[in-house]
C-alpha cells in the first residue's frame, strides 16, 4: 500500500526524511491489544518556517519565502511520529498547536506552557499518534485518524486570535493503515468572512472519476456550513462507506464551528459527470459575499460542458496545484 509523506507532493524541499522507530505516547495508553500485523510506525522530522506576509499576514512554509495560507498539509498514519522544527522568521512570537493528536506539554505550543517561538529563534514540537486498542478494564481506545488541524496560539493573545485571523493554520490528516489514498485533495478554510483568508473562494479542479479528498477547517467567531453540488459523502471518519452494510448518514452538508475540522471523499462527476460543480458555505449571506467557488471537474481531454461560468465562478482556479501564499491568501490543493 502507498504510504504518502505528509502532502502527496508538498515535501519535495526543505523535508526531512528520517528514521524509523515507534512513536512515543502509545505505551502510556496501556493498551491490552494492538492491530494485527501493523507496519512499521515511522518517526519523520521536517522543518517549517513562520514568515511575515504581505498585508500584514503570517504563514507557515516548508523552506524560507514559501509561506502559504492555508498552511502545509501534514499527514500521518496512525502509530507515527511527526518532528516539527518551528522556524520563527516572523517579526512576532508565535507557535504550533495542534487537535487531534498525541503531544506531550512542552509541544502545546501554549505560551502558559512556555512552548512558543520568540522571533529568529525555532523550537521542536513532536505530535506522536496511536492505533486503536483496549483498556485493561475493556473499554475501547480510539485511535488517531482523522481530519485535524494546527494552528497558532500566541500572536494577538494568549490564545492566538491574531494568528488565526492573519493566517498561521492549516490541515493535518491521520490515516489508518487501509485508508484510500486520494488522487487530489483540497483545503477550504472558513474564517469568519473569508475562505483561505481570501475574500474570494478559491477554486479546484479534477478529472472525471478521479478520487478528490476534501479537508474542511473552521476558524473564527462564526459558524458555517459546508456544501457541494451533485457529490454526497458518508458522514464518518474516511466519508466513504466501508461497504454495503455501514450505516453511516450520506450527506452534502455539513455544519463546522470555530476550531472544528472533518474531511471526507468523493469521486469526481460520479453520477452526475463533469461540470463547474459549485461549493459554499450554506448561510446564505456568506455566500452572496464571497463564501462560494467552484469544484470544476473535467473530461479526460480537459473540456468542461457549459463553457466558462464567468463572474459566477467566486474566486482564482488553483487547478489542482498547490502554490505559495499571495497577498490574498492562497488556494490549497495537492495532488
Amino acid at each position: 500500500m502507498r504510504r504518502p509523506g505528509f502532502s502527496r507532493r508538498a515535501f519535495t524541499g526543505g523535508a526531512a526524511a528520517a528514521a524509523i522507530a515507534p512513536a512515543g505516547l502509545t505505551a502510556a495508553l496501556r493498551s491490552t491489544s494492538e492491530p494485527a500485523a501493523a507496519p512499521r510506525a515511522e518517526v519523520r522530522r521536517i522543518t517549517m518556517y513562520a514568515e511575515n506576509l504581505p498585508n500584514g499576514q503570517l504563514g507557515y512554509g516548508l523552506a524560507p519565502g514559501e509561506a502559504q495560507i492555508p498552511g502545509p498539509l501534514l499527514e500521518m498514519y496512525e502509530g507515527d511520529t511527526l518532528q516539527i522544527d518551528l522556524v520563527n522568521n516572523a517579526d512576532v512570537a508565535v507557535s504550533l498547536h495542534v487537535h487531534g493528536v498525541d503531544y506531550t506539554i512542552d509541544s502545546d505550543g501554549t505560551r502558559m506552557t512556555n512552548s512558543i517561538v520568540e522571533p529568529g529563534e525555532s523550537r521542536l514540537y513532536t505530535w506522536n499518534s496511536h492505533a486503536p486498542g483496549t483498556r485493561e478494564d475493556g473499554t475501547a481506545i480510539a485511535g488517531s485518524a482523522g481530519y485535524w488541524n494546527y494552528h497558532d496560539h500566541v500572536v494577538g493573545t494568549d490564545h492566538g486570535t491574531g494568528g488565526l485571523q492573519k493566517g498561521l493554520y492549516g490541515p493535518l490528516v491521520v490515516r489508518r493503515q487501509d485508508d484510500i489514498v486520494p488522487d487530489h485533495q483540497f483545503t477550504v478554510v472558513f474564517n469568519d468572512m473569508t475562505t483561505n483568508n481570501r475574500t474570494q473562494a478559491p477554486n479546484f479542479t479534477a478529472k472525471l472519476g478521479e478520487r478528490c479528498e476534501f479537508i474542511v477547517i473552521t476558524h473564527g467567531e462564526l459558524y458555517h456550513t459546508f456544501h457541494v453540488h451533485g457529490h454526497r459523502w458518508a458522514d464518518n471518519r474516511t466519508g466513504y462507506l466501508a461497504g454495503p452494510d455501514d450505516t453511516s448518514q450520506v450527506i452534502d452538508n455539513k455544519i463546522c464551528g470555530p476550531g472544528d475540522s472533518f474531511g471526507f471523499q468523493v469521486v469526481a462527476g460520479e453520477n452526475v459527470g463533469p461540470g463547474h460543480w459549485m461549493y459554499h458555505c450554506h448561510v446564505q449571506s456568506h455566500s452572496d459575499m464571497g463564501m462560494a467557488g467552484h469544484f470544476t471537474v473535467t473530461r479526460a481531454d480537459g473540456s468542461v460542458p457549459g463553457g466558462d461560468p464567468g463572474h459566477g465562478g467566486h474566486g482564482a482556479d488553483t487547478a489542482g496545484a498547490q502554490r505559495p501564499a499571495d497577498p490574498a491568501g492562497s488556494g490549497h490543493a495537492h495532488h
